[in-house]
């Protein structure tokens, strides 16, 4: 983690976790077993893992997610990689298994607290059937709160580069899993995710008021350094009315879209990792001092930890802290900020601001 070290302070701070991606956290060793299970060849175009190391020495690049940027040619691009994975996902136990191994994780980084993103297209087009996935997931929801003490509501994800019907219609399936009157109680919020060149939030605008009348919460990617980004962010707060939006570092680049974020309390879930794989650290982390003095709202998390070098929320926390120049007290702050941002109930809510009030500072 470019020689950063955990400090025991960042280790040690009660955390919520409100930007992952489940197939995100999908680690080799589990890749392995559910492929083995599975009877699936891991492979990526001409290249087969015919060992364990051989997977494992593939995570060992830097993707390059934006295919449109170009990049080396040789390697797979983040999301080639992060849908391959997706691959050994086949049956209820498999979604289940993985959800329990992010779960136990976040039990031992003191994430008391998460709203994992989930879809069901990227793996109901490859025949696995959606209760598959949603039983899966509600089953380590259950269970992972009552072993692990970590509670956790889903956020449900349209696919954005795929087509708007498609996601109407996977959000239709999805939607008796919903935390509703008379549903299953698995998420309470629909996102939108997935590679953003060229799909704006506008283009799912009637989805997003759909899930508002269910009575779900909505949030929006807005991709740091992506085309059209500011556009994208002036979409989501005024036009779709998005509730947070997740990224939107480049929301610093005009006045007007600060002063939005502001006048209308919607808060970033940031992943400072993710853009340090391509920005340099004298240019990104100063950004962060920037949006606390401007009064933006923002909370710290991981993303796509597996497919980023292993980063999970606690070194991303770190990064902030060290690179940042941050106080033991903003820290604190930028902790209890995720908390004001989630969607959990006050009960949960008002546990982990005890927690923090209790975390030394001075």
């Amino acid at each position: 983690m470019n020689g950063l070290e955990i400090s025991s302070f960042v280790a040690g701070l009660p955390k919520v976790e409100l930007h992952i991606h489940i197939e995100g956290t999908l680690q080799p060793a589990l890749r392995w077993k559910l492929a083995q299970r599975n009877n699936i060849k891991l492979r990526f175009k001409d290249q087969e893992y015919n060992t364990y190391e051989e997977l494992l020495e593939s995570y060992r690049v830097t993707y390059n997610h934006r295919p449109e940027l170009g990049g080396r040619k040789d390697v797979p691009t983040f999301l080639e990689a992060y849908f391959a994975g997706c691959e050994v996902l086949i049956t209820e136990d498999d979604f289940y298994e993985l959800a329990m191994d992010y779960l136990k994780m976040c039990q031992e980084m003191n994430v008391r607290y998460a709203e994992p993103f989930f879809d069901i297209q990227a793996h109901t087009r490859r025949g696995v059937p959606a209760e598959h996935v949603l039983n899966g997931y509600l089953r380590a929801q259950k269970d992972a709160a009552d072993q692990y003490g970590v509670r956790s509501n889903w956020i449900f994800c349209f696919i954005r580069d795929e087509s708007v019907a498609d996601g109407e219609a996977a959000y239709e399936t999805a939607l008796p899993w919903a935390k509703r009157p008379g549903g299953k109680g698995l998420f309470h919020a629909v996102g939108l995710a997935s590679n953003a060149y060229e799909r704006p939030p506008n283009l799912f605008a009637n989805a997003f008021a759909r899930a508002k009348k269910d009575g779900l919460h909505i949030t929006t990617h807005c991709d740091f350094g992506q085309k059209d980004t500011h556009e994208h962010i002036r979409q989501a707060i005024f036009d779709v009315g998005i509730e947070r939006i997740d990224h939107g570092l480049d929301v610093l680049d005009k006045d007007e879209l600060v002063t939005g974020l502001v006048d209308k309390n919607v808060g970033l879930t940031l992943c400072p990792h993710a853009y340090h794989r391509r920005t340099a650290t004298e240019v990104l982390f100063p950004k962060l001092r920037q949006l606390l003095d401007h009064g933006v709202k923002f909370c710290i998390n991981s993303d796509d930890p597996v497919y980023m070098h292993d980063v999970w929320i606690d070194g991303n926390m770190e990064k902030a802290y060290h690179y940042g120049g941050l106080s033991k007290k903003e820290m604190v702050q930028l902790a209890r900020n995720a908390v004001d941002m989630c969607w959990a109930d006050e009960d949960m809510k008002n546990t982990i601001y005890s927690e923090l009030e209790n975390v030394e500072v001075d």
